[in-house]
């Protein structure tokens, strides 16, 4: 069974990413500082309002930056956005999350489960282990239809 933990847990490490709008939506901008809790070009698992989630970290063009420009309800669709809908725009437009805002992205395991949130809030978390590479490996090859 999972452990909960709380977004101010010492076990959870806290990043401030500033919310850029683009022109399809809006994407999480992350410091540089920052990128050694993420497994840039991977699909991660993100926590938004309560529901897993999927997003791909993206490198910036140019510079050591990240980003994360959009959250989708299956890895399929953050490998390819163009097949659902994105809930990061749903998200910050909820929260009213404003250009140039501050939004909190919770390292709940490195490279594997992050929470989404707005500065001040709490969150929790069912925190547990990645699955080990061949299982992953086997759950990529059947996602693939291999």
């Amino acid at each position: 069974m999972a452990d909960r933990v709380s977004s101010d847990h010492p076990s959870v490490r806290t990043v401030r990413s500033t919310c850029a709008e683009t022109a399809t939506g809006s994407k999480l901008e992350i410091p540089a500082d920052d990128r050694d809790a993420f497994a840039a070009g991977e699909v991660v698992r993100i926590v938004l309002d309560g529901t897993e989630r999927f997003a791909t970290v993206e490198r910036a063009l140019t510079g050591e930056e990240l980003s994360v420009s959009g959250i989708y309800d299956t890895p399929d669709q953050a490998r390819n956005p163009s097949g659902g809908p994105d809930r990061l725009r749903e998200w910050v437009d909820d929260q009213n999350v404003r250009d140039g805002g501050s939004v909190l992205i919770d390292v709940v395991e490195p490279e594997f489960l992050y929470g989404l949130r707005s500065p001040g809030e709490t969150v929790y978390y069912d925190a547990r282990e990645p699955p080990n590479s061949s299982l992953s490996d086997i759950a990529s090859d059947l996602e693939n239809g291999e």
